[in-house]
């Protein structure tokens, strides 16, 4: 079993270094989809609407994003091993305090439970980008394709698979049995990373941190709120702009304080890489295609076809399991024949998937749109962590953990963007194919196709931007 030397000088088992890393991580990511399925039994339970319960997850993304820039500077000042233990144990926390919310207090203790959910989305914004990073600086450069591949897995599959993985569990047991399982998870793996399994195997160059950097970071917090509110009933717009104008000065304020900063928050020298700045575009836009394929496939199956929630639950299962499959192995093929014809093979992949799905929308076929969903999610594994790979490849070894947090709170912003967006398609074409006297049904096709020819434009550029990918040598 191969091993490797920590920061100080001892060795280490790199494989369980690496599978104790992404259990951890892949059960903290699962957390950030899985709730969706619960929303009607936490509704019932706290006796509480729609647009309280989805706060779950909105309040999660928001917190998330902010979190993820101050990785960097986190992985700078702290061991590895202590951010890794800390990071799970606030996790551990905040679900302790979900599964102990006192449900009888009704809304009032849905908003205790919203800050055992603060607590798990801070410890998931702060992982995420520095799990990557890690990753990337314990292997070489040589085999990098491969280990993402597999990192890979992290992200694509507990994205898919957080919905199945709670519809089983609210099958047989209640809502805090998910949480449960969470913590349990959790807490085995800090109890694994105390035994030597994780270590120190960052160098560290200890900074002063800059708050009012993390100030104007909130910044991010007004413009996801914002786009979160497009397509929603009755959204006070003028409250709304005022919020986007105010979020929008608080970002380029912490744009431009970080290229005054001698040691900044965030490094955003970084952008000025070609195949960085493609490498952003491309793992957004591949993140656009799987969220959206994971939200708009399963509104198709039940508004359409009229399954039930189980079976649309169970129709995201094929994809998840091609996704996980390929990661791996797309790293591996990355590593041989370089990362622009696999993501060129991996777009091609994903745009062939929403062609498929816009032409058999009207055939009303499940399988057919099982199908067409495996295709962008198998295409997906092609792209989405190679071009993380990419990213960091195009970089000096200190700037990793910079481009990282970059490229992961981008892809954040650009996907919830993604998702915003196609929801407001679907409304708004389905309100006026009502409004003219169609049929739900037809109305309802009519704005899953709209949806639809939007994604094949927007992966079709995708395509484009693969096609521009330079030799990526590290100079």
């Amino acid at each position: 079993m191969e091993t490797s030397v920590d920061q100080d000088g001892k060795t280490y088992s790199r494989f369980w270094f690496i599978f104790t890393l992404l259990v951890g991580t892949f059960t903290m990511s699962i957390s950030q989809s899985s709730l969706s399925t619960a929303y009607p039994t936490l509704m019932r339970s706290f006796g509480i609407l729609a647009d309280t319960v989805q706060w779950l997850t909105t309040g999660f993304m928001l917190v998330m994003c902010v979190s993820m820039p101050i990785s960097p500077w986190l992985l700078n000042n702290l061991s590895f091993k202590r951010m890794f233990i800390l990071a799970l144990a606030l996790f551990d926390v905040g679900t302790l305090m979900i599964v102990f919310t006192p449900i009888q207090l009704g809304e009032d203790g849905f908003w205790f439970m919203m800050i055992g959910r603060v607590m798990e989305a801070f410890a998931v914004g702060v992982l995420f980008p520095s799990y990557q990073s890690v990753l990337l600086e314990i292997t070489p450069k040589d085999e990098r394709g491969t280990t993402m591949g597999i990192a890979g897995l992290v992200m694509g599959s507990a994205l898919a698979c957080g919905p199945f993985v709670s519809g089983i569990v609210l099958k047989f047991f209640n809502w805090k049995a998910l949480f449960i399982f969470f913590m349990i998870v959790i807490t085995v793996i800090i109890a694994l990373a105390q035994t030597g399994l994780i270590r120190d195997v960052m160098a560290r160059h200890e900074t002063h941190l800059d708050w009012l950097s993390v100030l104007l970071l909130l910044g991010l917090v007004g413009l996801m709120k914002v786009i979160d509110q497009i397509g929603k009933k009755n959204v006070n717009w003028s409250l709304n702009g005022v919020v986007l104008v105010v979020s929008i000065i608080m970002l380029v304020a912490f744009i431009g304080r970080q290229f005054k900063l001698t040691t900044p928050l965030l490094e955003l020298r970084v952008l000025f890489t070609f195949n960085y700045d493609l490498a952003i575009l491309l793992t957004s836009i591949s993140y656009i295609a799987l969220i959206v394929t994971t939200i708009i496939f399963p509104l198709y199956y039940q508004g359409v076809l009229h399954v039930s929630p189980f079976v649309s639950g169970m129709s995201l299962v094929p994809g998840a399991v091609f996704l996980s499959i390929l990661n791996p192995l797309t790293g591996k093929l990355a590593d041989k024949i370089g990362f622009k014809p696999t993501m060129l093979l991996g777009m091609i992949m994903i745009v062939l998937g929403w062609v498929i799905g816009t032409l058999s929308l009207t055939k009303l076929n499940l399988g057919v749109m099982i199908f067409a969903a495996m295709i962008i999610e198998g295409g997906n594994a092609f792209v989405m962590m190679p071009a993380v790979t990419l990213g960091a490849n195009s970089l000096p070894n200190d700037l990793v953990p910079h481009g990282t947090a970059v490229i992961t709170t981008i892809r954040q912003v650009l996907g919830s963007t993604g998702v915003a967006v196609s929801t407001v398609i679907l409304t708004s074409v389905t309100q006026i194919a009502l409004g003219k006297g169609l049929s739900h049904q037809l109305a309802s096709l009519k704005g899953y196709h709209s949806v639809f020819l939007v994604m094949v434009g927007v992966e079709v550029m995708g395509l484009v931007l693969a096609c521009l990918i330079r030799n990526s040598q590290k100079k």
